[in-house]
């Protein structure tokens, strides 16, 4: 009687270990639009501006603007920090800019439409 109590304990126990063994977690993927805001009379969107995304535990994405300064991207669910910086020349200017915006929140209840405020200096280029 004890053998058959034990038999069923340890068949118990190995099936518990086998359905939890089993368990998988899948990422929940967001689509996400980075909108690029350049301040007043310095420079307009433009096409390849880069935009890189880093989580809590240092995953780097990186993604470039279209031409209307918005960069689209999917990632996982998370807090992140994004940023841009990067040098861009127009004409005989050169416009050196960067943002940084940190705490950014992508989950289904969030918005995804982030905004990122970009400082700006205008340079111009002597020949």
């Amino acid at each position: 009687m004890r053998m058959k109590i034990y038999c069923w304990v340890l068949m118990g126990v190995l099936m518990g270990m086998l359905t939890a063994c089993s368990y998988e977690e899948e990422l929940e993927l967001m689509d996400v639009a980075i909108k690029l805001e350049y301040p007043a009379n310095t420079i307009e969107p433009y096409e390849g501006a880069a935009v890189e995304i880093r989580n809590a535990v240092a995953s780097l994405f990186i993604t470039e603007t279209n031409s209307d300064g918005v960069a689209h991207i999917t990632i996982p669910s998370g807090i992140y920090e994004i940023t841009s910086s990067g040098v861009h020349i127009e004409g005989d200017y050169r416009y050196i800019y960067n943002g940084v915006k940190s705490q950014v929140v992508v989950s289904p209840d969030s918005t995804n439409v982030i905004p990122l405020k970009l400082t700006v200096t205008k340079k111009r280029i002597v020949k």
